[in-house]
């Protein structure tokens, strides 16, 4: 459980390390990555021998019986998480990513519109717009250092033409915990406006201590009806690249809908993906992911430390992620600036805030989950790019 490392990334088609300089200017050879939410040191030793294990066979036909998959899920979400789930309600999408294209090409048609509620990930909207449908924005009001939900303004933007809300949760980029009560609130809202519920629930895992994560379907039972959650070892486990990520769906007519969608694409797991996320819901994979967030509390500490000593600057402080999400304001620049400062003076490529919709204009978004050594030359590069606001 070495997670300080350093693993040079770049030159291994990683999109984090090699697509910094054309996207960001950022150069190459001296640059820091800090944007693409995966993480900079090797998975669990029990999610590698899974690997070794299928190179050793060295067969890779197809892959079928999920039994041992589905197991692991429903052990993880009740062992870390609390929560029942059946076998029958999992199904598998290629990546998170993926699931949630399929929800808004399941349940909504060109021209509808897709509620979400920014500063929230960037691409529910870049989907969104992708498959032709009309982004709501519903944004989430700031109160200091937490963003809460304002369901009231919510309620008068809605045009009648939404038919799906896609909720994060916990909430990206701030590593916002929602509390039970939010989580029902936002179940009652789709509800109420007819509105097929999406939950993003891929950071779960990533809690700090004293933290409480609820999932949105033990939190608001009667919207199970309307409810799709999402979830994956991705994050949690840095293994994104193998494109495995769940649906959970206990509603048997939503869950018939997207097998029904599944099948006419001919989506199937692939079995690589399968064995890697079998191996990680375990118990070697649950001290594994105990012992990264002990790392990544330290990270987020020297991470806050350092840049809230910046005049102007403030980090929010997490409750979930690795993801620091850092407002530039009270510096007084405008984006373009502070923007240019971050990548062109400290070589750092974070991911701008304006992506993130409404509310993110002042912030950049940066990635934690790297060694410590690395997380303590941000803050070094980052205090002297903006030294002259000492």
């Amino acid at each position: 459980m070495n997670f300080d490392e350093i693993i040079d990334r770049r030159g291994s088609h990683s999109s984090k390390w090699d697509l910094m300089e054309p996207l960001f200017g950022v150069p190459a050879a001296d640059g820091l990555a800090m944007w693409t939410a995966d993480s900079d040191y090797p998975t669990a030793d029990c999610v590698r021998d899974a690997v070794r294990q299928a190179a050793e066979t060295g067969i890779f036909g197809y892959f079928g019986n999920y039994g041992d998959y589905h197991d692991a899920i429903i052990w993880w979400m009740r062992q870390r998480h609390g929560w029942q789930v059946d076998a029958d309600w999992i199904l598998t999408a290629h990546g998170l990513g993926n699931a949630i294209a399929l929800c808004i090409d399941t349940w909504t048609a060109p021209g509808d519109g897709v509620v979400i509620f920014p500063p929230v990930y960037h691409e529910f909207a870049t989907k969104i717009r992708n498959a032709g449908r009309k982004v709501t924005e519903c944004p989430l009001a700031r109160e200091g250092d937490r963003y809460r939900l304002d369901l009231v303004d919510a309620q008068k933007r809605l045009t009648g033409t939404e038919r799906l809300l896609i909720w994060c949760s916990p909430q990206n980029p701030s590593g916002r915990i929602w509390t039970a009560e939010e989580l029902r609130a936002v179940a009652d809202f789709a509800i109420r406006n007819d509105l097929v519920l999406v939950s993003d629930e891929v950071h779960h895992d990533l809690v700090y201590a004293g933290e409480k994560f609820v999932p949105m379907d033990l939190a608001a039972t009667d919207a199970r009806h309307r409810l799709v959650t999402l979830t994956a070892a991705s994050k949690t486990f840095n293994i994104a690249g193998q494109r495995t990520g769940n649906l959970i769906i206990a509603d048997a007519g939503l869950r018939a809908a997207m097998k029904a969608r599944l099948k006419a694409l001919d989506l199937n797991p692939n079995g690589l993906g399968v064995a890697m996320v079998t191996a990680a819901y375990s118990a070697a994979g649950a001290a594994w992911v105990d012992a990264q967030i002990a790392h990544l509390d330290r990270n987020r500490r020297l991470f806050d430390d350092g840049v809230n000593a910046i005049p102007g600057v403030r980090s929010l402080p997490l409750q979930s992620t690795y993801l620091a999400w850092v407002d530039f304001s009270g510096t007084g620049m405008a984006f373009d600036e502070f923007d240019a400062r971050v990548r062109q003076v400290a070589k750092i490529a974070a991911s701008p805030g304006p992506g993130f919709g409404t509310g993110g204009e002042s912030f950049l978004r940066f990635n934690l989950a790297t060694p410590r050594a690395r997380v303590a030359e941000a803050v070094e590069r980052l205090q002297a790019a903006f030294a002259d606001l000492q």
